[in-house]
């Protein structure tokens, strides 16, 4: 229906407008900080049928908006006041930027009369946001609003979604006007040609070592099952990009793995040798590429077939054969019409690589120093986690240990950023539990990271919301005390850490808290933990020299040792 005229309409106070267009583009969710720069917004906020966080930090916030965005597809919503409010939700846009979510960040602003006067918390959000934004802009008229808002959620999930910042100055949002709302935003979708699916079906056919690698935003579960048939039909093995690990099950017996940190070396082999590789939805950016290894720049040895939704991703780095400008959803949707062609040569492939990523993810093989054993620790939680539980992590060495023996199966149990940020994986736990009260969620934290935005267990026990937090404690910045013994043994500087009893944490806060030694501890804690209907943090000492899953500092420090560059 087209809006109605402005004859019609009755005068809104600037803020109400503002979330009058979030109930029409169907949000029902915002992450905020209060702040007097939006108080008009945070009025209008008071009847509406919209779900308020208040979270205690403005990176929490945003970084719960972009899990929001990561879950659903649709915009991740952020409210914050100015100067250092907006600079705190940095974080969460950096993150959103480089992983493709969208989201929309609404900034208080100073008034419009004093601007440029350095006025209080005053920044041009245009500078300080344009560099990490698909779009940045400031409303300076109450009569656009709809407009402006409109743009920002067709801008935040067309071509490669992304950030959008919103500049609000405060006497725009106390002003009123007689404005129409606009109508709902609608995702624009292409699809690949005929042409364009013959020439896929052609390399395919001709390929004796293909391999697919599955990237980027823009999916749902039935993309992820239309492409997962595709996969059948062909006998086509498959891997996932950095931290995109519910882009296909884990379980299906064409998945050969993850191309990420720490990755199978034998999945790395085996993509340098393909002769077709078929990249859905991802940049192939510097961590999934092997710092720019696996493909020569700018023409890959392998074949290239790429598909992403943003015609500009399209040969910017990686010249591809064949480049195909629809989202993965699109382009999932139309893979029934290729033929497969039979190929034992190529089961006979693919089962190699698939008993490969069985063997690497097996975390019985695991052992390593101290008394409470990881290996056992993912082997318990595949046993008891229902396949819908949803897992989070910010950034560390510990994420591996998810990363590498969590069996992701289905769509929408994943939320780690790949821009390596730390502190996300407890806000996205809490976004999670917001959206999907029935579910499991499960946030890995290091000891380090989980300090980053650790505040916000707080924003979990004012809502009720009954997270575990398994944090790993190993006393120290672990990554950056790897790549330390890797380049300066024996030398480490500035990566220590004298850690909070987190049991007495989490029980300071009103939520559950065990600290835990041993493996034998683990299992009756994370049955505690479960029943007592709090959020709740599991303290994990680990051995310091237990760095990863396949060393330790020792090695890493001999080794550097004996060969000094």
């Amino acid at each position: 229906m087209k809006p109605e005229h402005d004859s019609v309409l009755s005068q809104r106070l600037g803020g109400h407008i503002l979330v009058d267009q979030l109930l029409a583009h169907g949000v029902e969710h915002v992450f905020c900080v209060p702040g007097e720069s939006y108080l008009a917004v945070l009025d209008g906020l008071h009847d509406a049928a919209i779900e308020v966080t208040v979270c205690r930090q403005e990176g929490g916030a945003a970084m719960m908006a972009d899990a929001h965005g990561k879950l659903t597809g649709r915009p991740g919503i952020c409210m914050v006041t100015r100067g250092p409010g907006a600079a705190n939700a940095m974080a969460g846009v950096h993150i959103a930027s480089q992983d493709s979510t969208p989201l929309i960040l609404f900034v208080g602003q100073i008034e419009r009369g004093v601007r440029d006067r350095e006025a209080f918390q005053e920044m041009d959000y245009r500078a300080v946001f344009g560099t990490q934004a698909k779009w940045v802009t400031e409303i300076d008229q109450v009569e656009r609003i709809p407009e402006i808002v409109s743009r920002a959620f067709h801008v935040a999930t067309s071509g490669r979604p992304g950030p959008v910042v919103i500049a609000l100055p405060e006497d725009m949002l106390i002003e009123h006007a007689q404005v129409a709302d606009a109508p709902a935003y609608e995702v624009v979708e292409s699809a690949a040609t005929a042409g364009q699916l013959e020439s896929l079906a052609d390399h395919l056919a001709g390929a004796a070592r293909p391999i697919a690698i599955l990237g980027g935003t823009r999916w749902d579960q039935t993309a992820v099952d239309q492409f997962a048939a595709f996969a059948t039909r062909h006998k086509l093995p498959v891997a996932v990009q950095f931290r995109r690990q519910m882009l296909f099950s884990t379980a299906h017996p064409c998945f050969v793995g993850d191309v990420g940190l720490g990755s199978n070396p034998t999945l790395m082999a085996s993509i340098k040798e393909a002769d077709l590789v078929l990249l859905v939805g991802g940049r192939m950016s510097e961590i999934a590429s092997q710092s720019y290894t696996l493909f020569d720049i700018p023409v890959p040895r392998q074949t290239l077939v790429h598909v992403h939704p943003d015609i500009k991703e399209l040969n910017r780095v990686y010249r591809a054969d064949l480049a195909i400008n629809v989202s993965p959803k699109a382009f999932a949707a139309s893979l029934d019409t290729l033929a497969a062609v039979p190929s034992p040569d190529r089961q006979a492939r693919l089962q190699a690589m698939r008993d490969s990523y069985l063997g690497w993810t097996d975390p019985q093989a695991i052992t390593h120093p101290g008394a409470l054993q990881m290996g056992q620790v993912m082997s318990y939680l595949r046993d008891v986690l229902p396949n819908d539980a949803i897992m989070c992590n910010g950034a560390g060495n510990y994420a591996t240990w998810l990363h590498r023996f969590h069996p992701f199966t289905r769509y929408g149990t994943q939320l780690a950023p790949t821009s390596g940020s730390m502190g996300y994986g407890l806000p996205a736990a809490v976004s999670a539990k917001r959206l999907h009260p029935d579910r499991t969620v499960v946030c890995f934290a290091g000891d380090g990271c989980f300090m980053m935005h650790g505040q916000e267990f707080a924003t979990a026990v004012q809502y009720q919301l009954p997270i575990i937090v398994l944090l790993i404690d190993n006393g120290m910045y672990g990554t950056i005390r790897m790549h330390q013994e890797r380049h300066y043994p024996a030398r480490p500087s500035a990566t220590a850490l004298r850690n909070p009893d987190f049991a007495a944490y989490a029980q300071a806060f009103g939520g559950h808290g065990e600290r835990i030694e041993s493996t034998e501890q683990f299992g009756p804690a994370f049955e505690r933990a479960l029943a007592s209907g709090k959020p709740a943090i599991l303290h994990c000492l680990i051995d310091p020299e237990t760095i990863s899953p396949t060393t330790t500092l020792q090695k890493i420090r001999d080794h550097a040792l004996a060969h000094p560059s």
